[in-house]
């Protein structure tokens, strides 16, 4: 007689694989505190080449799905998660610096202002045919750096791979409010993303 297979272990089977297209470990860890096991696969697309004259939301969540497009065809059984930040001054799109310099303006411009973080997030099961995407706004109110101030942080290097050159967890304080989700802001909309791994089938 073949012994049952205990409810956990066959629950366990069956869980399908969860896949991070994104080498950012910023969402790395928001993945790991949420409680969730999975392996990283960034996937290396040209985020230059996108349809033009996208709004940020638009963009970002179309850069999110077109990772997660990528990945999943390596990778059909898991389930793929992909996520892409943008940083918007008013209808100015904000990427990460491509340097120092580049980090520096954007700084000068963001300074003494109030602009928004918007995420883009894609969940795909290629072979159970799910896919979906959504997109998180949060809006991030920042005091006028001095002009010391904004070389010394750009000096750190803190900036470098950050959507509008700097980040939320960062430890200069020149953030002084935010509105809407704090976890948004740092590259992975949580509450947005733990609703479309539920849906595709995957719990932590």
């Amino acid at each position: 007689m073949v012994d049952p297979i205990p409810i956990e272990q066959s629950a366990q089977a069956s869980k399908p694989r969860l896949v991070l297209a994104s080498a950012s470990p910023r969402r790395r860890e928001l993945l790991h505190e949420a409680g969730y096991e999975f392996d990283v696969h960034p996937a290396d697309i040209d985020e230059d080449n996108h349809p033009a004259a996208l709004a940020p939301g638009d963009l970002a969540e179309w850069l999110a799905a077109q990772k997660a497009d990528v990945i999943s065809r390596q990778f059909p059984d898991a389930v793929v998660l992909a996520a892409d930040t943008v940083v918007a001054f008013g209808e100015h799109i904000l990427g990460k610096p491509l340097d120092a310099a580049d980090a520096r303006r954007m700084l000068d411009l963001l300074g003494g202002t109030t602009h928004t973080v918007v995420t883009g997030v894609a969940v795909v099961r290629r072979s159970t045919g799910f896919s979906r995407a959504t997109r998180v706004t949060s809006a991030v109110s920042m005091r006028k750096l001095a002009p010391e101030e904004a070389a010394a942080y750009v000096a750190t290097n803190a900036w470098q791979g950050k959507a509008g050159g700097y980040g939320i967890q960062d430890n200069d304080p020149f953030v002084t409010r935010i509105t809407g989700s704090h976890t948004n802001i740092v590259g992975l909309p949580m509450e947005a993303a733990e609703i479309l791994l539920r849906e595709a089938g995957l719990t932590p």
